[in-house]
């Protein structure tokens, strides 16, 4: 019976699949999964258990959602685009390095505005004409956007960073210092190979466009505006390395960074509260919502015996371990256009076991979160690739041509360093 119970399971988890790379609501793909995985093991209320326990779980919780919060004050207060601004225009004087600059300068600014779709929204309108002004061909300029993208993987509040040191029972800093080489290296990749592909398709420069979006609208960038975005980051780090007596939780930073955001900005007090609790509400639909789904789903994989399958099969075989924690995320994102689903049910199922397998748990959930995120950077249905694009005005099949070499590359390299 238990056979019958693990095919039932593979030809949920297939289905599973096929409706994500149909791109049908995530969260409802993943609780109908798990749900009617518990039903056909004769455990329907394993799933609402799952529902409810991943509901309230508070250090999860307290980062996402401030994050968020204060991502959408950002947005009210328009510090994120004076910081664009500012960084857009010492953009201009780099020459020669205009597409890996532009790469290394989107993932900076994706740490400070961690959604990958917004960040590739507010850099991609300054930075694509620019580069595109500068002769470099519209899908290159719009590639170099999309690949600086996953930047975030160094925020705190990133919603896998405090996952990962729940599993690890650490905080989202130290999970941060366990893969910030890897990360920061697949950065550096990434701009690098993108420049290369680039020499060699001869795109890196001779292009003259028809018409440019006037960069200079915006008008005069005000430096105090600007650095309010990246200040809860800097308190965090400063707070967990050089500055004890500033160490601090991720939603501390946060509620600091919205208050200077009033005080620098002067703008509503009301309005600004409305829009932190605005961002904080979307940040439980959105991204809570897929980690609590993908508990459930988890739930029913546990139900009809397919964790202890796999755990079973990577313990007779560890040599695969390293490449499904790599590239499982990895792949699935590169057809769903989100990292997400993979990489929490990958982290839910089997992180937990990663000592098992030689291999600390903070390292291999980190692996499997960057790798989710590095496939998303190349995966011509991400949100930010559809944004990149058509800023550009082309087809997001070709950024995700043009960045496919590095993601690879970067997502081996970071293999080899944190497994």
């Amino acid at each position: 019976m238990s056979t019958l119970y693990i095919v039932l399971g593979i030809i949920v988890i297939i289905g599973t699949i096929y409706f994500l790379i149909k791109r049908v609501e995530a969260r409802m793909v993943l609780f109908a999964s798990g749900l009617l995985m518990c039903i056909l093991a004769g455990q329907p209320m394993a799933a609402f258990d799952a529902f409810a326990s991943r509901m309230t779980a508070a250090g999860l919780i307290q980062a996402i959602l401030s994050v968020m919060g204060f991502a959408f004050v950002m947005k009210y207060t328009e510090c994120d685009k004076h910081m664009v601004h500012l960084i857009g225009g010492g953009l201009k004087k780099v020459g020669g390095f205009l597409i890996p600059t532009a790469v290394i300068l989107t993932f900076l600014i994706n740490i400070a505005l961690p959604s990958a779709a917004g960040t590739a929204a507010a850099v991609g309108a300054i930075f694509i004409p620019i580069l595109m002004a500068a002769g470099v061909h519209p899908a290159t300029a719009a590639a170099a956007v999309f690949a600086g993208t996953f930047g975030s993987m160094l925020n705190p509040g990133n919603a896998h960073n405090p996952f990962v040191g729940e599993l690890a029972g650490i905080e989202s800093m130290d999970v941060i210092s366990v893969h910030s080489v890897a990360t920061i290296s697949s950065g550096i990749i990434a701009a690098i190979v993108l420049f290369i592909v680039a020499i060699v398709t001869k795109e890196h420069k001779g292009y003259v466009p028809d018409t440019m979006e006037n960069a200079e609208a915006f008008g005069k960038v005000n430096l105090l505006y600007a650095i309010v975005p990246v200040l809860p980051v800097v308190l965090l780090v400063l707070g967990s390395t050089v500055v004890p007596a500033l160490e601090m939780g991720v939603p501390h930073a946060m509620l600091i960074g919205a208050l200077i955001a009033l005080i620098v900005t002067r703008k509503s007090p009301t309005k600004l509260t409305q829009e932190f609790f605005n961002g904080m509400g979307k940040a439980y639909a959105n991204v809570m919502g897929i980690i609590i789904t993908a508990s459930v789903f988890v739930a029913g994989m546990n139900a009809v015996g397919l964790i202890d399958a796999f755990i079973n099969a990577m313990t007779n075989s560890p040599a695969i371990v390293n490449i499904c924690a790599a590239f499982g995320p990895f792949l699935l994102a590169v057809v769903c256009g989100s990292g997400d689903a993979a990489t929490f049910a990958f982290n839910e199922a089997v992180t937990p076991f990663a000592e098992q397998f030689g291999v600390p748990i903070a390292n291999m959930g980190a692996m499997a979160a960057l790798g989710g995120a590095l496939g998303r950077s190349m995966s011509p249905i991400a949100g930010a690739a559809i944004v990149c694009a058509g800023i550009a005005n082309v087809n997001p099949m070709e950024l995700a041509k043009r960045n496919a070499p590095g993601m690879i590359i970067a997502t081996i390299v970071s293999m080899i360093i944190l497994l």
